[in-house]
């Protein structure tokens, strides 16, 4: 069984069991909760569309990390003007356990 879920503006296919690297979001590590924001159920044969969300399923995870991740260099360059700028940027993520599908 697996489900698509919508969080930090992006979509998610989570299995039991398996773990997803999300963008930063506010809870402690070892806490668990809901993803209401689920798009689409698979299970073998039978999957259930949402629109835009499937009514009563939900996903139960629990935050295994708060992490940041690898550096990203940003490097802006014109050429006959002495004009370079190097910037670096590492992005908050939170990497998420998933637990239970739930669908009712």
């Amino acid at each position: 069984m697996y489900a698509i879920i919508r969080t930090g503006g992006r979509q998610f296919r989570a299995e039991v069991g398996q773990t997803i690297d999300v963008e930063r979001l506010p809870h402690s590590v070892g806490e668990s909760f809901t993803i209401e924001e689920v798009l689409l159920v698979g299970n073998g044969d039978n999957t259930v569309v949402g629109q835009p969300v499937v009514d009563g399923a939900s996903v139960k995870v629990t935050v295994t990390e708060q992490f940041r991740g690898d550096k990203v260099i940003v490097f802006k360059y014109r050429q006959r003007t002495s004009y370079r700028v190097k910037r670096g940027h590492r992005q908050y993520h939170t990497r998420l356990h998933v637990d239970a599908i739930n669908i009712s």
